[in-house]
């Protein structure tokens, strides 16, 4: 052993061993909240259809399309038809009844 060999050397710890770590979900953890995806009237799956939908805190028009549409793009279709109660389609409120027009 030389004279610079312990020099600066702490006790070094064990590393921890995570060989048999294992993906998946926490057993401890509460379970996610239920989302609230607002109230939906009408005939759903039905082309041709209208639907009305009540907006939801954290809802978008975009994310309405999505839902109904299957297409974030498709928010226009639902501009459109609510035109006399939603002059900035980035404000719609929580508790507004939008139509949604059939796909």
């Amino acid at each position: 052993m030389g004279i610079f060999d312990a020099f600066g050397k702490k006790d070094e710890k064990p590393k921890a061993d995570f060989s048999n770590v294992q993906s998946g979900s926490s057993t401890t953890s509460a379970a996610p909240p239920a989302t609230d995806f607002g109230s939906t009237t009408g005939t759903t799956g039905t082309t041709g259809s209208e639907q009305s939908y009540t907006v939801v805190a954290g809802d978008s028009l975009s994310k309405i399309a999505k839902r109904f549409y299957g297409d974030a793009n498709k928010w226009p279709r639902i501009h459109e038809a609510n035109r006399e109660q939603i002059s900035n389609p980035d404000l719609i409120h929580p508790g507004q009844k939008l139509r949604i027009p059939g796909a």
